[in-house]
Parts: structure tokens; C-alpha cells; sequence
């Protein structure tokens, strides 16, 4: 599938890669340890146009197509996955508010968003609302000229350092969505340390006690929070974070295939060691797998496929179950030092299972996938005989 890859994405890939080792890698460990990335790096970030990479020029982006922001993604879930979990933040919400706001809205944050200036938070998930996201409780009622939110929003990626949300809300009945400034009166922001995985993504609990926001806060219409803004979000968090488990797969594995080659037991390297040649063969053959698909999906998305949707779901839920296995296998293989507390593998390993979380569940994945499995038509485009 990579063979399908133009010279131009195969370039772009490699400064990627290369981009990642030099700026994103250093900083992996410290943004576990510490719980927050660095603004340094953000900026930098903006600076190489990594954020916000789906917008057209003229507001900052690079135009990529999705096959080649899948290979960012890869790359960033390579070496830390809280740079490509902040990335998806960016992205979720740039693209909202270039694809359903006003001109207003896309003149005030679409640049800060791209540049770094400005961090964003994307507020769906609630205490009580997870995946049931048409559910959301958080309530938003016209009063004069303004918009006025009272709930609480939890399990917010960057939402401790965020300068601005995307909220959603209930509003006359309809799921709509919201743009709110950190500085707004009523908004109290708590921070939610010590999370197994994606420490430094500074997830926060964000209250809204009777914020007031103007009416022009509102992005898209009333009603439209859910099935356009929403949805069109959630489809990109979940292709990045696919990507990233393809990217986290691949750390694994060239960490113990490393290990594997320098660790002498018994009077040979591991490596020489069946059951370890097995473990490595799966962690390949995983990690490749998972490309495959994900290219797939890229190659779809690029073509304005009817099922990109469908495909997504199916790349995040095989490529994140498959680094969880992935991940385990190379704590296994690096023994003891797997489970070091500066082991690169023992953080990857806690990140693997946050990513079978976010972004929908295994078994949400799993039932909505068993779903269109009755639907979906056969590749050949022709009908086959039940056996």
C-alpha cells in the first residue's frame, strides 16, 4: 500500500520523521512526568504548520490530504502521543469553526489555533455522557443578546491550559455547539492529574456556573452541534488517533527489535530465541497491518468514499487494540527494564490503553462495526450465495 504513496507524500513523510525525532522525542518523557507539554514546543509546532494542517492557506493551514495528515499523525503517536493527541485537539476544532462559523469567528482563533498562540479544548464528554453524546446535559438557554451555559464538561483533552472550548450544549431541545473563552465569568476549570496514560495532555473538568457568552458564540445553528459540527470532528480525532496507534505500534516494535539484538541470555541475543522471534513477528505483522488499513482509509477519505466513515471506525478499532498487544508484547520482551520507571516502553504501553478509550470505546467500536457488517457489499460488487 505504501507503494501507492506519491513522491511528494513519501517526502513529507521522511521530514516528518524527521521533525519528530529532533523536537517531539526529547520532549516525550518530560511531558509524561510533568503532565503538560511544553509551550515551547507548541510553538513549534505552529511554527513547522502542524497545527491546523487541514485548512486551506489562506487561513494559516497546508491543505494536506488525509493520507499524508494520517502520516503526521503517525509520526507524532511515534514519539509522543500527547503532541498528537494536541495536534487532534487543534484540528478538531480549526476545522469546526472554518467549516460552520462565522467569518468572525474564523477571523479571531483560526490563525492563534494554527500559530500556537491559542490552545483548544473540545468539550462534549460530561460526567454522566460519554459515548451516548447526544445525551449532553449541559444546558444553554437565550437570555436578551446572550447565551448563558450552566453544566460541566469532564475528561477534557488540554482543557487546563486551553484558551478557548468548543462546548456543547443543549439549547431549545437541539444539540448545538458554542465558542467559549477561558476568561469567561462562570467558567471554572480543574485539572485531572495522574491519569494512566496521555499524562501530558492536561485533561481538565470544565464548570459552567451561568456563563454569559454573546449570541454570535454560536458556531453553525441551533440544532447542528451534534450531526455536522460534532460528527465531522470526532471523525478526524478518531483518523489521527488510529494513525497514532500505527505510530505507537512502531515505537514498540523498533525498541524491542533494539533490545532484543543487545540483550545477551543463555550465551546469544534474544533475538535468537524463538518465543522472542515470535513476539516480533506479531508486533510486525501488527504494526503493518494497521498501516495498511489506515493508508486505506486515507486513500478513501482522499477519494470521497461513501463508507470513509465506516472504514474509520474499523482502522481505529483494529489499530488500537492492536497496540495494546503491541505495547505488551515489548514490555515483555524488554523484561525488567519494560517496567522501569524510565522506560519508554512502559510509557507507551500505559498510552496504548487510554487509546482503546478516547475517541470511542473497543466495544462501541465493536457494536457499531457488527452493525454495518450486515450492509456492507462484498469488495467484488457482486452478490454471494449464503453457504
Amino acid at each position: 500500500m505504501t507503494s501507492r504513496l506519491t513522491d511528494q507524500q513519501k517526502q513529507t513523510w521522511a521530514s516528518f520523521r524527521e521533525f519528530a525525532d529532533e523536537f517531539i522525542a526529547p520532549e516525550a518523557r518530560a511531558a509524561d512526568e510533568e503532565q503538560v507539554l511544553s509551550r515551547d514546543l507548541i510553538k513549534k509546532l505552529g511554527s513547522a504548520g502542524w497545527l491546523s494542517s487541514l485548512l486551506p492557506e489562506e487561513w494559516g493551514g497546508r491543505s494536506l490530504d488525509m493520507v499524508t495528515y494520517g502520516l503526521m499523525a503517525e509520526e507524532t503517536g511515534r514519539t509522543c502521543q500527547n503532541v498528537r493527541n494536541f495536534v487532534a485537539c487543534a484540528d478538531m476544532v480549526s476545522h469546526s469553526i472554518w467549516k460552520w462559523g462565522t467569518q468572525e469567528q474564523k477571523d479571531q482563533w483560526l490563525t492563534r489555533i494554527g500559530s500556537g498562540d491559542a490552545i483548544a479544548a473540545f468539550c462534549l464528554t460530561e460526567p454522566n455522557v460519554g459515548s451516548d453524546a447526544k445525551s449532553v446535559q449541559t444546558e444553554a438557554r437565550l437570555d436578551g443578546t446572550d447565551i448563558v451555559l450552566r453544566g460541566v464538561k469532564k475528561w477534557i483533552s488540554f482543557g487546563e491550559i486551553a484558551d478557548v472550548f468548543l462546548v456543547f450544549a443543549q439549547y431549545e431541545g437541539r444539540h448545538t455547539a458554542f465558542l467559549v473563552e477561558r476568561e469567561t465569568p462562570g467558567l471554572r476549570v480543574e485539572a485531572l492529574p495522574g491519569l494512566l496514560g496521555l499524562r501530558g495532555s492536561s485533561l481538565g473538568e470544565i464548570s459552567f456556573d451561568d456563563c454569559r457568552i454573546p449570541a454570535t458564540s454560536m458556531v453553525g445553528h441551533p440544532g447542528s452541534g451534534l450531526v455536522f459540527v460534532a460528527s465531522t470532528a470526532l471523525d478526524i480525532g478518531r483518523y489521527s488517533t488510529a494513525w497514532g496507534c500505527v505510530g505507537l505500534a512502531q515505537a514498540c516494535l523498533e525498541e524491542a527489535s533494539r533490545y532484543a539484538r543487545e540483550r545477551e541470555q543463555y550465551g546469544t541475543a534474544i533475538i535468537d530465541h524463538q518465543l522472542v522471534q515470535r513476539m516480533l513477528a506479531d508486533m510486525l505483522t501488527g504494526a503493518t497491518a494497521s498501516r495498511l488499513m489506515c493508508l486505506e482509509v486515507g486513500f478513501v477519505k482522499d477519494a470521497g468514499g461513501m463508507d470513509a466513515v465506516n472504514r474509520t471506525l474499523m482502522a481505529k478499532y483494529f489499530a488500537s487494540t492492536t497496540a495494546n498487544r503491541v505495547a505488551a508484547d515489548a514490555v515483555q520482551v524488554l523484561g525488567a527494564y519494560g517496567i522501569g520507571g524510565d522506560s519508554s516502553v512502559a510509557r507507551l504501553f500505559r498510552d496504548a490503553k487510554v487509546m482503546e478509550i478516547i475517541e470511542g470505546t473497543t466495544q462501541l467500536h465493536q457494536s457499531m462495526l457488527g452493525n454495518w457488517s450486515a450492509n456492507i457489499p462484498h469488495p467484488a460488487g457482486t452478490a454471494t450465495r449464503a453457504l
